[in-house]
């Protein structure tokens, strides 16, 4: 008959003390767990021997040195909230619930956790949480923790884990490939930094879940993959895209040609490779899987002129488009072609079949703004001055305290904002009377009706910045997509051309985790959760259309290289220079890339010389995005003008040309 209480306090002196174990509350909760109850039956008296023990189901206890390490590491402290990943026989989740206030476990086993909590039941441990999952997910709704500890050893450390840390925790995890891991120790500092420490080689059974390894441990060609540096993993895992023009650029976007929405982004809003990709992912979307709604971030009644055209409906009157600031953006070569290839595609289709061009944004922002400019250039010029730089910022990565702080403090914005909100909704008005003039069809009819019920309080909310504009323009803007949808009918898909800021999930930059703003993506997914593919765009380098403020002449910028600690960077160092990277097919990939990096983010406003501040913020990019579509070198779109249209260039109707 084995004496338990004895090989426990055998256990402490040769396998624990002697070793270098000697926090007093990890030893006094080694002592007092019986050990003997967590192992098979058949194998108790082998219960205090250093050694891990076979539990079924390819899973083992681990050896009790390896326990009293990974807890005294964890430097727990009474009234600690812990989460276990990997429960196994439970033995781990009792030691720890002798210290902590509350113990947190995950089995991904359910006859495993079955006995576990039977084990927790019969002892009267009753501080300890059990459920059933994907441990590499952690348990959000519980967190943040104290302490976390991973029992199974993982290709890298899970993102979900690192951020259900508190700050100051501690996370202990093995890391490496099947034949030779590490026992990481990552501490929590601030909100985007951790610090990271070796404890040693050790050997866990295999981390299986989302952010660990597959089912079968085949995570590609694993053991080399582990090794390789972020930028080697990229050039590995990237799909290298071939011209514009060859058929087999667009083919490459087949995989998501079963969604509803394919949302298509850019870097900046002035890059001719970003438009001209987007142009032949969406043809090849119309052509071969009947995609009739392409909607992109610009006014409807500009947006509406080119639908009049593509789909040859009765013109409005000699209705111009984009010829406001910034009109670079929309009247471009590369915007040209694709609208002059879309009409010829729509001539051989049936009017109900064909495509659709449609703008997504509040009725006349840019207008608006205009008009905001021109009462203040009157009546107060300093007023003035200050709303161009506010409306050079009307974006959420900016970060321009004083521009936000001198427009709430100056007098010319209380005492005009009245007149200006004024002026807006009559000039709004104006146009809406012009459009019913003209006889427009149910669809854009329905569209003002809808935005002159929000008018005022979005020129109001717009007049101070900040926030709630941002969010109640992106809400509009998805809320517009949703009604088109609508109106195609119920097997309508659509393309969308908007910036990474606006189709990138902004849940996970710092636009939702630090300042609460959503965006179309986020909605998209939230609405169409299955139905939604996010494909970002970026660059390195080259020369890009830009201005330096809100309504100046359009430049041709050099792009400053990308900051070392970016995702930028990463792309740049794998030395591909153009390729798609699809975050689904690459799990050890996308699990090292998952840490918010710098991303950089350029508008129609570009301002070089304060790029750090002006155009980076942090994201996780896999979350963001689905896929992302990569070009190191970049030019800048080809703007039309009296000076500046190229011999070919069509004489397209709504561009006046």
């Amino acid at each position: 008959m084995v004496d338990f209480s004895r090989a426990r306090d055998r256990m402490i002196a040769s396998h624990l003390s002697r070793r270098g174990i000697s926090d007093p509350d990890v030893l006094e909760a080694m002592r007092t767990v019986p050990r003997e109850a967590f192992v098979d039956p058949g194998f108790e008296e082998f219960a205090y021997e250093d050694s891990a023990l076979a539990i079924g189901h390819g899973q083992t206890i681990s050896q009790p040195y390896i326990v009293a390490l990974m807890i005294e590491r964890a430097e727990l402290q009474p009234g600690d909230i812990v989460l276990e990943i990997g429960t196994g026989s439970g033995y781990a989740a009792a030691v720890l619930s002798r210290i902590a206030a509350h113990v947190y476990t995950i089995e991904r086993h359910a006859e495993l956790a079955k006995v576990a909590q039977k084990r927790f039941s019969d002892l009267g441990y009753d501080n300890i949480d059990l459920r059933i999952g994907d441990g590499t997910a952690g348990w959000p709704e519980a967190g943040p923790f104290d302490a976390i500890l991973v029992t199974a050893g993982g290709p890298g450390v899970p993102y979900d884990l690192k951020e259900q840390l508190d700050l100051g925790g501690h996370l202990i995890i093995p890391v490496g490939s099947a034949e030779e891991q590490r026992l990481m120790k990552i501490t929590r500092v601030n909100a985007t930094r951790f610090e990271e420490q070796d404890l040693g080689g050790v050997r866990f059974v295999p981390l299986v879940g989302e952010q660990g390894w597959t089912r079968d441990r085949t995570v590609l060609h694993a053991k080399a993959r582990s090794a390789m540096s972020l930028p080697e993993l990229i050039a590995d895992a990237a799909e290298p895209l071939p011209d514009f023009d060859d058929p087999a650029f667009g083919c490459l976007f087949d995989r998501f040609a079963d969604r509803r929405l394919v949302l298509l982004g850019e870097a900046t809003h002035g890059t001719s490779e970003f438009y001209r990709a987007r142009a032949a992912i969406t043809r090849r979307l119309i052509e071969a899987h009947s995609f009739t709604i392409v909607a992109v971030e610009a006014d409807w009644p500009d947006a509406a002129a080119v639908d009049r055209y593509v789909r040859q409906r009765q013109p409005a009157g000699l209705q111009t488009a984009f010829e406001r600031f910034p009109a670079w953006m929309w009247r471009n070569r590369e915007v040209v072609e694709f609208v002059e290839w879309l009409r010829g595609h729509n001539q051989r289709k049936a009017e109900a079949d064909r495509t659709g061009f449609y703008g997504l944004d509040i009725y006349n922002m840019r207008g608006s703004i205009a008009a905001v400019l021109e009462y203040l250039d009157s009546t107060d010029p300093e007023a003035a001055a200050v709303a161009r730089e506010r409306y050079g910022c009307l974006t959420p990565w900016q970060n321009e305290p004083s521009t936000y702080g001198r427009a709430t403090l100056s007098q010319g914005f209380r005492d005009c904002e009245k007149a200006v909100v004024s002026q807006c909704q009559d000039l709004l008005e104006q146009q809406l009377q012009a459009g019913r003039a003209a006889g427009d069809e149910l669809l854009d009819a329905a569209q003002n009706a809808r935005l002159i019920a929000s008018a005022e309080r979005y020129y109001r909310i717009m007049y101070y910045a900040g926030p709630e504009s941002w969010n109640m323009r992106d809400t509009h803007m998805f809320e517009t997509l949703e009604h088109v949808l609508r109106t195609r009918g119920p097997d309508a898909k659509a393309v969308v051309w908007a910036h990474n800021s606006h189709i990138g999930d902004g849940r996970h930059t710092d636009m939702g985790m630090a300042r609460d703003e959503l965006n179309i993506g986020q909605l998209c997914r939230q609405r169409f959760p299955d139905e939604t593919a996010l494909i970002g765009f970026g660059t390195h380098g080259g020369k890009v259309a830009a201005a330096s403020n809100w309504g100046s002449e359009m430049e041709v910028k050099p792009i400053r290289p990308s900051l070392d600690a970016s995702y930028e960077r990463l792309f740049h160092e794998s030395q591909v220079g153009r390729f798609l990277l699809d975050f689904s097919r690459d799990r050890v990939l996308r699990q090292r890339l998952l840490g918010p990096k710098l991303e950089r983010f350029i508008g129609v406003i570009y301002r070089p010389e304060t790029e750090r501040l002006s155009h980076y913020a942090y994201a996780s990019l896999p979350r963001q995005f689905d896929a992302f579509v990569w070009f190191d070198e970049t030019t800048p779109v080809k703007p039309l003008g009296p000076d500046s249209i190229d011999e070919g260039v069509p004489e397209t109707f709504p561009f006046g040309l």
